[in-house]
């Protein structure tokens, strides 16, 4: 089979299994003629097993046939470290205001699910890399 002709890229981020329409998908898709409420079922279907409501990032391929094809990422570090330690938000003030802390196990969790989608050779790069992350939100790393 000939490989299809991509005729654009979308990426959105929208929570797992509650994916509408509505806006923000349906007018990214529109304009290129690919169907919202086939792309959300597709979608809501994909994400079945990860938690919902839980944000994931999607890159959708749109093709000259106005067919599509979506990759569902990891969900954004901050988001996870927040989902982990329990948190409404990251801090106003990073730098003075601390808003929880992040142990070892939790730490290097969140990194093993994020490794596929990071730019690390190792958990050990990853691992500093959402460290980097929960601190630039104003939450204390341990170790």
């Amino acid at each position: 089979m000939a490989k299809k002709e991509v005729t654009g890229i979308i990426k959105l981020q929208i929570p797992a299994q509650q994916a509408t329409p509505a806006p923000p998908v349906g007018p990214a898709l529109g304009p290129h003629g690919v169907s919202a409420p086939q792309f959300v079922q597709q979608f809501n279907d994909a994400t079945k097993n990860i938690e919902a409501g839980l944000i994931v990032p999607v890159v959708i391929s749109v093709y000259k046939d106005r067919t599509f094809s979506f990759e569902i990422k990891t969900p954004p570090a901050a988001v996870l470290i927040k989902k982990v330690l329990g948190l409404k938000s990251g801090s106003a003030e990073p730098h003075k205001v601390k808003v929880g802390k992040l142990t070892k196990e939790q730490l290097k969790a969140i990194a093993e699910q994020k490794m596929p989608d990071l730019n690390a050779n190792d958990v050990e790069a990853a691992m500093k890399i959402i460290a980097g992350t929960a601190r630039s939100m104003g939450v204390e790393v341990e170790g």
